[in-house]
Order: C-alpha cells, then sequence, then structure tokens
C-alpha cells in the first residue's frame, strides 16, 4: 500500500520578506544550529548537556531563546517550519549568545521520526495552529499518532507542556492525551491549567489573544 506524508500542522511558510541581519543569520548562524537528520541522537550535540528539551512549533522564538537563557545546561530543541518565525528566533539567539540551543526549520514530525527513545525530558508545545473549523480538525498537530511519538521520545515523568487559547482545542488535546494511558494529568483545581505556569514566558501569539478562551494550560507527566 502506498504510504502518504501526514497532513500539514501549519499554514504558511513565509510572510512578510525577512529582514537584512536576520537573513544574514539565516545563511551564518542557521547551518551552525541545525539539527542533523540522518543518524540523529540529540545527546550528541551537546555531550554534557543535563537534560534535552524540546519546543514544537516555537513561533517567534522568544520563548525558547528565554528557556534557553534559563536553564544554559539543557538542549532545547526547536522546530519551526515558518521561515519568518526561524529567522527571529535566530535573532534571540544571537543577541543571547546562546550555545544550547539547535534548529529543525521544518516539520518537527519528521525530525521526532528520527529521534531515539526516552532521549527527552520536556516537550513544549505552546498555542499550535488550532485548525477551528471541523472539517480541518484531521490537521491539527495533536492526534493519537503524535500522542504515541511524543510518549516513546519522553523519559518516564518527562513532561509535556500543551498550551491553546481555543477551548475545544484544549478538549480536543485533554481527551486524547489521557486517551493514550501514556501520560498522568496532575491538575487538582481550575488555576492548575487557568493559571500561567511559574516557569512560563509569555509569546507574542499569546498576547495577541487570537482565540476563544483564555489560555489552557495543560502539562502531562509520562507515566
Amino acid at each position: 500500500m502506498e504510504s502518504h506524508p501526514p497532513l500539514r500542522s501549519f499554514g504558511r511558510l513565509k510572510s512578510r520578506p525577512i529582514k537584512p541581519r536576520q537573513a544574514a543569520l539565516m545563511d551564518s548562524l542557521l547551518p551552525r544550529l541545525r539539527t542533523p537528520l540522518e543518524d540523529f541522537d540529540p545527546r550528541t550535540l551537546m555531550p554534557a548537556a543535563r537534560d534535552v528539551w524540546l519546543e514544537v512549533g516555537f513561533g517567534g522564538g522568544e520563548h525558547m531563546a528565554a528557556q534557553a537563557a534559563r536553564a544554559l545546561d539543557t538542549l532545547i530543541i526547536g522546530a519551526e517550519p515558518f521561515l519568518n518565525g526561524v529567522a527571529s528566533a535566530l535573532r534571540h539567539v544571537d543577541e543571547a549568545g546562546l550555545e544550547n540551543v539547535r534548529i529543525h526549520d521544518g516539520d518537527v514530525r519528521e525530525l521526532m521520526a528520527r529521534m531515539p527513545d526516552a532521549c527527552l525530558t520536556r516537550v513544549f508545545v505552546l498555542f499550535p495552529d488550532p485548525w477551528p473549523k471541523a472539517r480541518h480538525n484531521k490537521r491539527r498537530l495533536i492526534q493519537a499518532e503524535t500522542i504515541a511519538e511524543l510518549a516513546r521520545l519522553l523519559k518516564p515523568e518527562g513532561r509535556l507542556r500543551f498550551a491553546t487559547d481555543w477551548a475545544d482545542y484544549a478538549d480536543w488535546t485533554l481527551e486524547r492525551v489521557l486517551a493514550s494511558g501514556q501520560f498522568a494529568w496532575p491538575a487538582e483545581r481550575a488555576d492548575d491549567w487557568r493559571v500561567p505556569p511559574a516557569d512560563h514566558i509569555t509569546t507574542r501569539y499569546e498576547e495577541k489573544r487570537l482565540g476563544d478562551c483564555a489560555p489552557v494550560f495543560l502539562d502531562f507527566v509520562k507515566s
């Protein structure tokens, strides 16, 4: 049977022209930070790293860079197909002089498929494209297959943080992640999902409030 690539879970790849400084970083810095796809083991990129984290769809990169600056002994891998976002993230990395960030400028699923089991301690999926129309829900990143891959990649007790400002996507994710049987959700009261976690860094997208509800934060623990 012929196999088909997964449906794209993201929209456009580029919008406005990339600024000259960021374009220069795309040529000079990105090749040094780009994750390899062949024989890829993230632990070889920074052998002294205490942990390895993955941010799925880092947008403009402000969250990824700020988390990396807080945890210099942790390798943070970010994946983002939107070229303007990659260019913005490179600027943040360059300005902060970060050496613990690596970037995949493409679909995170092709990267995850090449990563070894139990190599991650944290994953962030913050405000992914909600595909709010019912006929487009099949394009959402959070599907059974993606959840299974994240469960494979996370170590026991590893953490998955999902955030959205679309109520239906929050319900969709909670139902599917718990149905997988691979994750626990330790929330006990409403503030556990309504109040940003203490280590959360607000993103530019989050500030725009484009969704239909206040941001929801779902922190799961790998069983």
